[in-house]
């Protein structure tokens, strides 16, 4: 499934959440852990312990969108604390979505006519 993500904050939970909760649990931790607003139309990405289950959550006009994909080889790459969340652009959370490691990427060589 493509999401189309052009005008839409993303946000990522850093470290991992107990994906046998509801719902309300995961819009809680928006609401209470993250200091977000649930209903701002903005994308929270979320990841289970074992980090093979992502789950993206956001709201649309009326209610919640609960996205799930689960990894059925390998593991997510995800963001421990805080500190190793960075923002990220479209195109890496495109390539994230598709388990490319963009958290732990080294900066742009550029090379120099010598």
């Amino acid at each position: 499934m493509n999401f189309d993500f052009k005008n839409t904050k993303i946000y990522i939970k850093p470290g991992t959440l107990d994906f046998r909760t509801s719902k309300d649990s995961l819009i809680n931790s928006i609401d209470n852990i993250m200091n977000k607003d649930p209903m701002s139309g903005a994308v929270f990405i979320f990841c289970n312990s074992s980090r093979t289950i992502l789950k993206l959550v956001w709201w649309e006009r009326n209610g919640f969108w609960i996205a799930h994909k689960k990894l059925e080889k390998g593991r997510w790459p995800w963001p421990a604390t805080k500190k190793e969340v960075q923002s990220l652009t479209e195109e890496e959370i495109k390539l994230f979505l598709r388990g490319v490691d963009v958290f732990h990427r080294h900066e742009e060589i550029l090379l120099k006519k010598l």
